[in-house]
Order: structure tokens, then C-alpha cells, then sequence
């Protein structure tokens, strides 16, 4: 399924995609584009999340969600997690297999109203002949960590405004349901088995319009 129509059956709300000079998307990628702009916006539907290969994974420096009873909760939790979730900037600048997309999103937590304005590059790994989203990274500040500590630097380790910078990070984390601790791996492991705990998803069509996403 792909193109205009598309987008208007499975309910997509961004369909004034923003590309770099030079970049042109088709039907296909447009709406992949639309459907992940919206999930990132808050905005989930099991129509869009269909969009996804069942054994699709979403990471991004806090999770590793792996398999459709993983990622689907990732994104229904935006909604548990935040009460304002504002993007501030948009472009795809590959549209290549993955998609390339440059995005800035500021977020407010529930609760304390905390606010976190996050940088990141997201790529979009899709199966050509399914037309199936198969891997979306969503890199901060364009990297992601590995099963070291971040690829943190000396410098940065004897560094006290690192620290700070690195604790409000971790505190703002903690009040938006997950976590963000020197354990990189482990914790984004434990992050996606423990959010489908948390968080529910729809059972189905109806139960998702009355929560507001169709």
C-alpha cells in the first residue's frame, strides 16, 4: 500500500514531508515517512503500526525493542510518557534503503513537566517487496551506544560538567518510565521487556479510536 490514498486510509496526519535539495521520495517511502513522523509525534494506530514486518525492531539509545509485542508498546508509550510531544524540525536526506531523515523533538513529561529537546538522525529500514518497515533507528545526536560504556572519552570521564549533563539526562529518563544508566546494553534490553509491562496496546481498531488514535 502506498501513495496519497495510502496515507489517508491508514490515517496519516504528516503528509507534508520535508526533503533536502536533491531528495526525492516515492509513493512507497512517502508514506513510511508519514507513518514514522507520526509515531514519533505521539500519534500510534494499529493501522500504521501494520505498516511494520512483525519481526520489525525499533532502537533507539535506551531500547533495543525487538519483534511487534515490543516495538508497539515503545510507541503507545509516548502517549503514558509525555504530556507534550513538539516537533521542532524535519527533512529526509536519503532516500536510500534506509531513509535518512534529520528530526528534532522537544518533550514534556507527565507529572513534573520536565522538557528535553532531543536532536537525532532516524533511518528507516524497509523490505522493498513488502513495502514493510523492518528497522527504525532513532540516533541521538546521530550515534547510538554500544556494550561499552557509551564510547565515553577520558576527557569526558574527568569532566564534572559531563556529569551534570550526563544526570539530567538519566533523572529526566526516570520520570518519563524508562531509564538511562552506564549499563548501555543491559538497560536497553531491559527496556523493551519491561515497557509491554507498562504500557498497553489496543486490541483492536475500536479500543484504538477511543483512545484517540484513528
Amino acid at each position: 500500500m502506498s501513495g496519497p490514498s495510502a496515507s489517508s486510509d491508514l490515517g496519516i496526519e504528516n503528509t507534508n514531508i520535508k526533503t533536502a535539495t536533491g531528495v526525492t521520495l516515492d509513493e512507497q517511502q512517502q508514506t513510511l515517512v508519514g507513518s514514522v513522523l507520526d509515531l514519533f509525534a505521539g500519534r500510534p494506530s494499529l493501522k500504521k503500526l501494520a505498516l511494520w514486518d512483525d519481526n520489525g525492531v525499533f532502537e533507539d539509545n535506551i531500547t533495543i525493542a525487538t519483534g511487534r509485542k515490543q516495538f508497539e508498546p515503545q510507541w503507545y508509550g509516548l502517549q503514558t510518557a509525555f504530556a507534550e510531544i513538539e516537533r521542532l524540525h524535519h527533512e529526509v536526506v536519503s532516500a536510500g534503503n534506509p531513509i535518512g531523515m534529520d528530526l528534532k523533538t522537544r518533550y514534556v513529561t507527565k507529572g513534573i513537566k520536565k522538557e528535553q529537546i532531543i536532536a537525532s538522525r532516524v533511518n528507516i529500514f524497509y523490505d522493498k517487496d513488502t513495502g514493510k518497515i523492518t528497522k527504525v533507528q532513532d540516533k541521538w545526536d546521530g550515534e547510538l551506544p554500544d556494550s561499552s560504556f557509551k564510547n565515553v572519552s577520558i576527557e569526558q570521564l574527568i569532566d564534572p560538567w559531563w556529569w551534570v549533563h550526563y544526570g539530567e539526562g538519566w533523572a529526566w529518563w526516570m520520570w518519563s518510565f524508562t531509564w538511562d544508566t552506564w549499563w548501555w546494553q543491559a538497560m536497553r534490553n531491559l527496556n523493551s521487556v519491561s515497557v509491554p509491562k507498562i504500557v498497553s496496546v489496543p486490541k483492536n481498531d475500536e479500543e484504538d479510536a477511543k483512545r484517540g488514535n484513528q
